[in-house]
């Protein structure tokens, strides 16, 4: 099954952009793996 990408805008200080951006370098990761990572690490919760 195919899943539509869809688009996130996030407001954040730009100290933690450049926090995320050399994270994201030194792990050979975008800034979109980073986080699609941890948003899959949260736990499902159905309610």
């Amino acid at each position: 099954m195919f899943m539509k990408n869809k688009t996130l805008n996030l407001r954040i200080t730009e100290r933690r952009l450049n926090k995320l951006k050399l994270y994201a370098a030194s792990k050979e990761k975008t800034m979109t793996q980073l986080i699609e990572d941890w948003i899959d690490r949260l736990p499902f919760q159905s309610h």
